[in-house]
């Protein structure tokens, strides 16, 4: 479970987090209790990365509670509107999972809330995601060849959550941006899920971030990370902040990742193919036709990468118009042909700030860690970014 495995998933967190922010909302949530910083032999920033990239996990099970105060406008109610999209709630107040991890080809992650759970689940080549609340589950039977599996707790559609399941895998976000624009260095110690742990501190650059700094606590003794905070500019309270509020290194038993049907169980069986509709694999993560009707590409690299999409007709609250928002090039009009609450949701983006240049015009959502760009011709610009990189990107 080594945590600098993936340096190329750091694209896809700019994307995503501030992607699916537009149709999300914010909550004030405050840090988890601290406590006296432990007294813990010295260690550099250089030791505390060779820690990360050495460490070995045999297994481990636990509490996780994420939380995230994005500074956004009271949009929450539009992911009911938007089609009660699972994925947004995850990047807004706080939410409790528990994780269990026995080697690559077990692990399992439930999302816990006050009205069911979702669990995914890998057994072997065995990929199950269940839904309490409608009982109905999904399998899937992995290739032979995939060693790996998605970490990340899928929604309703099959998509993978914008906000990471554990500290480890937003620490393998993050540490995709280690380069020199990065400075590295180390925080205080620090006492989290009752033991003690570094604090390494990754801090851009870069002024055009909005990320002040990324903070990722290790535990001393495993290596694992028990925390991950991001910090926006002027704050000193995480805007995300993953933890572990309890955990067992153990390694636990098969009992916990074999499904078990309950009584009454609807099973949908999926294909194991992973090409996208039109045939071509999204290979790099640099351009692709997504599932849900998006061109995508990104513009820059590190914490100042910039996605930018562009939607077809079903996309942006079905295309439509309304508070003066054109939707894409040929887009529906609200009520053509549109979901339920389209012209709702295109009528609160229509009171987002008017915006132009010689780029063109739009309009600016803009958070405490992001900023998106929504332009009159149909494109999508998002990133963790100053706005003026996104007209920036949105020139070229």
């Amino acid at each position: 479970m080594s945590v600098l495995k993936n340096r190329a998933v750091l694209r896809w967190l700019v994307p995503v987090t501030a992607g699916v922010a537009v149709i999300g909302g914010g909550a004030a949530v405050g840090t988890f209790a601290a406590t006296a910083d432990p007294a813990l032999p010295p260690r550099t920033a250089a030791q505390l990365l060779v820690d990360l990239q050495t460490s070995r996990l045999d297994g481990l099970s636990g509490t996780v509670v994420q939380r995230a105060d994005l500074g956004l406008p009271a949009l929450a109610n539009l992911a009911g509107l938007a089609g009660g999209n699972e994925l947004t709630t995850l990047l807004t107040g706080t939410h409790t999972l528990r994780v269990w991890y026995s080697g690559e080809e077990r692990q399992r992650v439930a999302l816990l809330d006050t009205l069911g759970e979702r669990d995914l689940i890998r057994d072997g080549r065995d990929l199950w995601v269940w839904e309490s609340r409608t009982n109905t589950a999904t399998h899937r039977k992995l290739p032979d060849s995939d060693a790996t599996t998605q970490r990340t707790l899928p929604g309703r559609d099959g998509t993978a959550s914008a906000l990471p399941s554990t500290p480890a895998e937003a620490a393998d976000r993050a540490l995709a941006a280690v380069d020199p624009t990065t400075a590295v260095t180390v925080g205080r110690t620090a006492r989290v899920a009752g033991r003690d742990a570094y604090e390494l501190v990754l801090t851009p650059r870069d002024a055009d971030s909005l990320v002040h700094q990324v903070r990722i606590a290790l535990d001393a003794k495993e290596h694992v990370p028990l925390r991950f905070q991001v910090l926006a500019d002027g704050t000193d309270k995480p805007a995300i902040e993953v933890a572990f509020t309890q955990v067992d290194f153990s390694r636990p038993e098969a009992d916990q990742f074999r499904f078990n049907p309950p009584p009454g169980v609807t099973v949908k069986e999926e294909s194991a193919d992973r090409t996208l509709p039109d045939g071509k694999a999204d290979t790099d993560g640099r351009t692709g036709h997504r599932p849900d009707g998006t061109d995508v590409r990104t513009v820059g690299t590190g914490w100042t990468t910039v996605l930018v999409a562009r939607l077809d007709a079903a996309g942006l609250a079905g295309g439509a118009k309304a508070g003066g928002v054109p939707g894409p090039a040929g887009g529906a009009k609200a009520g053509d042909n549109a979901s339920p609450g389209a012209g709702q949701v295109a009528g609160l983006l229509g009171s987002l700030p008017k915006v132009s240049g010689d780029w063109g015009s739009g309009r600016l959502l803009s958070g405490k860690l992001f900023s998106v760009l929504l332009t009159d011709d149909g494109r999508v610009l998002a990133g963790l970014v100053t706005p003026e990189r996104l007209y920036q990107a949105a020139r070229s």
